[in-house]
């Protein structure tokens, strides 16, 4: 009886650590599994326009979109295939880390921010952008800058680290903040649109972007000094280095031949969809710096925080 239990346990033992062993092998060869599937797994956002959102036949577009389609198909002659399936997979603030380190996504292309406590669960290529923190509210809500918010409600999009932010300084400030979290972004937003926050603080290219497309964007500012610097990046799955320098190679030879530039006109500078709005945001000297040497070693040296 004894030898009969204890062989069953030796088994169960065995299996699971094969399935362990299994997962480990698996977990950091994205390039095997695109290659065995012969499809990609790209995360995008729904309302983070200009980055990553849906345009009028519901399809994922935007300046991060292009730049993860550029990638998949560097992915797709290093493997060697004839062709390669897009899987668009929807993520929010909240679940995008989640979908990278459990495989459901091999590329996130939103408004994410790399930084060092992001780092220690997924891994980040050349960044792309550069953001500063400020805020949007009613034009004749009175608020111009932080101090303005005192006893006020404030949104932001629940996942992102704005809400440590802003509880920081709210400390820091004694502002008696009334913080209100909204799903994502488009929320966020609404709620500053029907009056259930005051003000909107996220980052300065997002709000823009939200503005342009509200219906009457004339009726919204974009106010307060710039709380921090945050480098945009996609996001990709941690320990998996022969996918990371397929990606970063081709993010490296994107910004050599220009083409980001041209890509950051389209989306920036031109009337983009849904409403063919311009955001007229031209490229900021600290992004054309960056460029100049580009290097996935951001983010440490920048305020902790992240979209």
């Amino acid at each position: 009886m004894r030898a009969s239990i204890m062989g069953s346990f030796f088994k169960v033992l065995c299996v699971s650590l094969l399935c362990a062993c299994s997962a480990q092998t698996h977990a950091g060869d994205a390039l095997k599994r695109i290659h065995d599937t012969q499809t990609i797994k790209i995360g995008y956002r729904e309302a983070s326009l200009p980055f990553s959102y849906l345009n009028e036949q519901k399809k994922p577009v935007g300046y991060a979109v292009d730049l993860c389609l550029k990638i998949a198909d560097s992915v797709r002659r290093e493997l060697k295939l004839k062709q390669l399936t897009i899987e668009y997979v929807p993520v929010t603030s909240a679940s995008r880390i989640a979908a990278i380190v459990d495989g459901k996504i091999d590329l996130e292309c939103g408004s994410t921010t790399n930084n060092a406590e992001r780092r220690k669960q997924v891994a980040f290529t050349i960044p792309h952008f550069i953001a500063t923190v400020r805020m949007v509210a009613r034009r004749n809500s009175g608020i111009a800058n932080w101090p303005d918010l005192q006893g006020k409600r404030v949104v932001t999009t629940k996942g992102t680290t704005t809400i440590k932010l802003m509880n920081d300084r709210d400390k820091v400030r004694s502002l008696g903040l009334q913080l209100i979290e909204g799903r994502d972004h488009a929320e966020s937003f609404s709620k500053v649109e029907t009056g259930e926050a005051d003000a909107f603080s996220m980052d300065d290219v997002l709000l823009f972007g939200l503005r342009a497309n509200a219906n009457k964007p004339d009726d919204f500012i974009i106010v307060g000094d710039s709380l921090s610097a945050e480098p945009y990046a996609i996001m990709m799955p941690r320990d998996d280095p022969q996918f990371k320098n397929v990606v970063d190679r081709e993010m490296a030879r994107i910004i050599n031949d220009g083409e980001l530039v041209r890509y950051y006109d389209k989306w920036f500078q031109q009337a983009i969809p849904p409403k063919r709005v311009n955001l007229h945001m031209p490229m900021s000297y600290l992004l054309r710096d960056t460029l100049r040497f580009p290097t996935d070693k951001v983010g440490d040296g920048l305020d902790e925080t992240g979209k």
